[in-house]
């Protein structure tokens, strides 16, 4: 989804002409897998950071196009609303200083960015939702102008058949809403966390992300607010879940298939079994024409764009043209801070390989429904969640997190992570853990302090952001 297409229309021979790429490309694919053809390279991590443009009232602002241009930074790209944001970070190394730089990357491109704002007379904000976001702002006229978010509008409409979108999320308070646009998506802001990985290791690596989500939602949440209603910890998942919410072929297109989703099961043996189950479940969103060659895998690519799994299996190439394997995990929200953001990148890469390490099979230690179960009680009530785990144990979300502290240095070690970065992002997260003060037990107690005044806490907010602290250090 991150290139620009030629057309928002589409008719039945693009479908078709899509179609056949789409197979010949999955067969391509295949026999890479079968050649064991993927780069071997060393582990590279990487992030998108999406984010909020607000103005002097604090409510979104919708200037990304005009921001952009004057920030002229090819890390920042758009995204779904005028009023929104990424900014990306350049790949690097899993080891050494990875952290720091990506820390140290992140102040300067933020720094450079808020400045553009403030001449634009709006501010930065990076946050899983925004509390001062009204309902009426989610409209086309604040779509980013950009034919890609127009032509999946229309097809998300159309395999819906015409049937609006229906919010209703159970948390605190209750929220019902009907939408007929794509738009709300667009409150549900997140940190994409991506690694490079290679195939012998690649399957093993995804069953542990898929196991990892619940965790790092439970570690990171920070969206519980929505139109003034206080939902879940992280209310990011069913928003977004919502937002796009269409499914298979046919009689699947209402049932248990969706194309946001934890996903059907863990990988047996590949990736590639992804990548067949897009093929086999998942109609066609945006049957754009691609001149390149079929060996680019442009419109396989393209089409896994528009599957939004939490963990997310993608397909690049190195430099020297060689494709690599990645994974996308999708579940953290944006914010609160930066050194929170790349802390919780941190934990994330370190718990991965600590646990990969230690577990060899983890999909025969833990059913898949459970995993799916913790991934929704994590999101409804953060570290409070109950938690199944290996081997039929249960602890509450903060208890593993606990548990899961030695294994992110074991997996720290093992990638050869300097100490200095070691101690400085494990302490974040120590703190975070043993105080409970993530970013969405923050906003809460700021309203129970002081009432529903979401500008007021959105502006407290802003201040504690700005200060560089880690959220388990801001006050109320």
């Amino acid at each position: 989804m991150g290139d620009e297409i030629r057309t928002s229309q589409y008719n039945t021979d693009d479908f078709n002409h899509f179609q056949k790429q789409l197979n010949t490309e999955t067969n391509i694919l295949s026999q890479w897998f079968d050649e064991q053809h993927f780069s071997a390279a060393a582990p590279m991590a990487g992030f998108e950071l999406e984010s909020w443009l607000i103005d002097e009232q604090l409510r979104p602002a919708p200037l990304n196009e005009t921001f952009l241009k004057q920030l002229n930074e090819p890390l920042a790209s758009p995204e779904l609303a005028r009023f929104n944001v990424e900014f990306n970070s350049t790949p690097r190394l899993l080891n050494k200083h990875v952290f720091s730089a990506m820390h140290a990357e992140l102040v300067q491109l933020w720094r450079k960015s808020k400045t553009v704002a403030a001449s634009l007379e709006a501010k930065l904000v990076m946050t899983g939702i925004l509390p001062t976001v009204h309902y009426e702002d989610l409209n086309l006229a604040n779509m980013s102008n950009m034919m890609r978010y127009r032509a999946l509008n229309r097809e998300v409409i159309h395999l819906r058949k015409g049937k609006p979108l229906v919010f209703d999320i159970n948390g605190a308070e209750h929220l019902r809403v009907t939408h007929r646009n794509v738009m709300l998506e667009s409150v549900a802001t997140s940190f994409q966390i991506h690694i490079q990985v290679n195939q012998e290791n690649a399957a093993q690596i995804y069953n542990t992300s898929l196991l990892l989500s619940a965790p790092m939602i439970a570690l990171s949440a920070n969206s519980p607010y929505l139109f003034g209603k206080d939902l879940w910890a992280e209310t990011r998942i069913p928003v977004f879940e919502q937002a796009v919410s269409i499914g298979g072929f046919e009689a699947a297109a209402f049932g248990p298939i969706r194309r946001v989703t934890l996903g059907s099961g863990f990988v047996r043996e590949s990736l590639m079994e992804l990548f067949k189950e897009n093929v086999e479940h998942y109609p066609i969103l945006l049957p754009e024409h691609f001149s390149e060659p079929v060996e680019k895998l442009r419109h396989l690519r393209l089409h896994n764009g528009t599957i939004w799994r939490w963990n997310r299996p993608l397909i690049g190439f190195d430099e020297d043209g060689l494709p690599h394997l990645r994974i996308e995990h999708r579940v953290v929200p944006s914010g609160p801070s930066i050194i929170d953001t790349i802390a919780n990148a941190a934990f994330y890469y370190g718990v991965l390989f600590g646990m990969c390490s230690r577990y060899d099979k983890i999909e025969t230690r833990i059913e898949f429904d459970k995993v799916r179960d913790n991934l929704y009680n994590a999101a409804r009530l953060g570290m409070k969640a109950q938690m199944n785990w290996l081997d039929h144990s249960h602890l509450s979300a903060k208890e593993l997190l606990e548990q899961l502290i030695p294994l992110a240095l074991s997996g720290w070690q093992q990638l050869d992570i300097a100490e200095d970065d070691q101690h400085t992002y494990i302490t974040v997260i120590q703190d975070r853990i043993e105080s409970g003060q993530t970013g969405s037990k923050w906003q809460r107690a700021f309203i129970e302090k002081y009432g529903k005044d979401f500008p007021a806490m959105l502006r407290a907010y802003i201040e504690h952001q700005e200060s560089g602290l880690p959220v388990c250090q801001w006050i109320i």
